[in-house]
This record gives structure tokens, sequence and C-alpha cells, in this order.
């Protein structure tokens, strides 16, 4: 299938918006955005929501991945001091070799089918890392960053937990990637084969444990988490703290073999995977067809690529979402991997095809921050109709029905609606 198309072809959500899709006056489209009660209605649900710290309220665990996407809502919500708390509880039960935990629970609540790790440095709290996916110590940093953004609060930076500040635990992270989490016949960082920033693999058995059939690999997503937070760490540290490794030199290699292994010019877009010891998919399947939407945000808000191509990676994205009546360019990926090839994951059903605000949302401030508000404008809008229909913040969305799943109170989608709807509100209200 070839997926570069037009450059905007009409959805069905987005009926309601095209006769107005093409504003360029600055001031007009301010006005339009401040005048959107849906903005309000949306940030004010979703601070209710953020009343709580786990990713849901059918989840009992705080998830780090989940908890970074939402904590700005949260210090809304919450005095700063029960937020900082909740983010030192990853850094106290912080592996020996430096690796971050997917997600904190209480000690009693802990009865799922995980590997439970414990810590004396957090006594009544349990914990468990998916070991297929590498964005737990990414996740964390970033999370640390949005932190001290917002309060200011640098003093999180300089606590010591178990003899070590938070800084020298957040090198910790880093540096357990490279040893553990490196291909370094590419200069990148590797995972287990997923789909884009899903954490269930494709082989057979426990979707989240590596196993004896685990296939490795090199994908954006994980690179452009790294990369974020890598960035995120230079910009916080300070000055007079000497940093263990330069890593503003490893950022930026690891930027120019992005650019190298992952990218394909030709097509303008990222390839799926790079498979450092055999694929988990037939000869015959041409992954590289498959567009990935959220990893490509991701490289965005690392960076990775140049105005143009930002402008051609979301037509591509907006030309896949017109593909299916109810989706936005929060589906995860298209088209989606054949129930065949990915039995984990069922094609059109949950990290597999299904629509996840969570991550579409984080699009609208990259496309905010290269100057195509009115694009974030329009892309975010299906987003916000659906939540209100819906009169919750759900997990992810059937793009064949339009159906909500999973979680009907996800605080990952809450919170990246909230700042995206921020981002918005800013730039609308310097340019009315």
């Amino acid at each position: 299938m070839k997926l570069l198309l037009p450059a905007f072809i009409s959805l069905s959500l987005f009926v309601g918006l095209n006769a107005n899709a093409q504003v360029t006056d600055n001031a007009a489209l301010a006005k339009s955005i401040l005048a959107d009660s849906r903005l309000d209605t949306i940030q004010s649900r979703a601070l209710k929501l953020l009343s709580g710290f786990s990713a849901g309220t059918s989840y009992n665990e705080v998830w780090i991945r989940d908890f970074n996407t939402f904590i700005k809502g949260s210090l809304k919500a919450h005095p700063k001091e029960e937020v900082k708390a909740k983010l030192l509880m990853f850094f106290r039960i912080q592996g020996d070799g430096g690796d971050i935990v997917d997600g904190v629970v209480d000690s009693t609540k802990a009865n799922v089918g995980y590997k439970y790790r414990y810590s004396p440095l957090l006594r009544g709290w349990a914990a468990h890392k998916n070991t297929v996916e590498t964005d737990q110590e990414s996740s964390l940093v970033q999370a640390v960053k949005k932190y001290v953004d917002v309060t200011g609060d640098k003093t999180i930076l300089t606590e010591v937990i178990g003899g070590k500040t938070v800084l020298e635990r957040m090198e910790n992270a880093f540096s357990y990637i490279q040893k553990d989490r490196w291909a370094a016949q590419y200069g990148l960082v590797t995972g287990a084969t997923t789909i884009d920033w899903g954490d269930v693999q494709a082989e057979s058995g426990w979707g989240v444990a590596i196993n004896d059939k685990t296939k490795w690999c090199v994908d954006i997503y994980d690179n452009a988490m790294y990369v974020k937070a890598l960035h995120d760490f230079i910009a916080m540290k300070p000055k007079s703290y000497t940093a263990k490794q330069n890593w503003a030199i490893v950022a930026a290699n690891v930027t120019k073999n992005v650019r190298k292994y992952l990218w394909d010019k030709k097509a303008q877009k990222y390839i799926p995977h790079i498979y450092l010891n055999g694929s988990p998919f037939a000869s015959d399947f041409n992954e590289k067809e498959i567009l990935y939407l959220g990893g490509s945000i991701c490289a965005i808000l690392a960076g990775f690529n140049t105005p143009a191509e930002v402008k051609e990676i979301n037509q591509q994205m907006v030309a896949a979402a017109a593909k299916e009546k109810y989706a936005t360019i929060g589906i995860t990926v298209y088209p989606p991997y054949p129930t065949e090839r990915y039995p984990n994951v069922g094609a059109y059903s949950y990290q597999n095809g299904g629509d996840w605000t969570w991550f579409g949302g984080r699009m609208m401030g990259a496309l905010i921050n290269y100057g195509y508000v009115n694009d974030a404008y329009h892309e975010l809008s299906p987003m916000l109709d659906r939540a209100i229909a819906n009169k919750g913040f759900f997990e992810w969305y059937d793009v064949r029905t339009g159906a909500p799943k999973g979680s009907g109170d996800f605080r990952g989608e809450a919170g990246v609606l909230y700042d995206a709807i921020t981002a918005l509100k800013q730039w609308a209200i310097k340019n009315k």
C-alpha cells in the first residue's frame, strides 16, 4: 500500500471543520481558538480526573510512561510536594544497574502476573518492569523536566536517595540504556519488537516479558524518547554539576544515526524496525509499508526533522487517518499488522491500529512548535468531539466503529489533551 497520498483528505470527523480549515490569518485563528468552549470543557473535566495518579481508575499502578504525559495537569490538581513524592518513588525503587520500572503499586495490590521487585527505600510498595520496551528511563527524566519547568523547584535534582542524588540516578538510567539496551553496530537504542510505541511483543507468550523467542530491534520511538530525555537532562542540570558523560554528544550521535538508519528519505517516513537477531515476520511480509504515527510524533518532538519534513509527515498521518471512517492521527499504525502476522495483538485492536489520543494529541504541540497551528487546531478537533460525546477519556477507539475501548477514565488521554489545549491557548493569547 502506498501511503504518500494527497496533502489533505477529508474525514467524516473533519466535515464540520473543513469549511474554515484554511484560515491563514493568525488573529482570526486565535479568535476561533479562544472562543471554542470545548477547550474549557475538556480541561475542566481533565483536571477532575487528574485527582489521582494511577493510569486510570481501572488500574492500581502509577505508570511512569503515563504519568509523564499528565504530570502538568497533576500539578494543577495537587500540591507540588505530592507530585514530587510520586516521581521520587521511581528513583527509590530504581534497579542497581540503573534501570527504571514501569509501574509502582501498593504491595497489597501486587497481584497481576508481573515479576515484582521491592526495595527498603520504598516500603509498602511493589514495582514491575515491562522488559520488552525501552522507554521507562526516558519517561522518568522527561517527567522530572516537566515538574521543574512548571514549579521552578530544582531541589528535586539534588534530593539524595540511597546515597545518590536524583541527578546521579538519572545519569545511571541513561548508562543502563547504553549498557543493556544498545545496538553498537548502529549506535542506537534497542528493544524487543513491538508495534510502534506499544509494549506488547509479537512473539507468543507473556507479551510484556522477554523470552527465548524475542526478536531484538531498533525503532524510532525508543530512540526519540532517549534523545528527548537527554536534551531535558542537559537543559535542567545545574552548571555546577559535572556530568559523567558529555550527553550532548551522545544525543547528537543518536540523532545522526536515526537519520542514517531509520529515516527513509525517499518515502519521507520512518521505517518500522531494523532487526538484530532476525525478524518475527515471514520474508513475504513488507513491513516497511506500515506508517508508524506515534513514534514519528515523538521523533518530531525530539527534533529529528526539518519543518518541511514535519509538514510531510503530518500530511501522511492525515491521509492515513482518512482511510478509516472514525480515525484521527491518533491511530497507532497504518495499515495495521494482519492478525496472523501479529497474533498477540489483533488487527484494528489496542496498539495494532487502535486510535489513541494519548499519542495523537502530542502532535499538536509539535505542530505548534513548527508554526502549523491551523493544522494542530483542526486535527485536535475530532479528538475533543469524541471525548465530549463519550463523556470520558478513553484509552483507545475503534477506527471502524468509533466505539471507545479500554478504561473510561484514562489519565494519559486527559493529560495529553490538557497540554495540547494549553499550548493552543497560549499561542492564541499571543496572536489575538
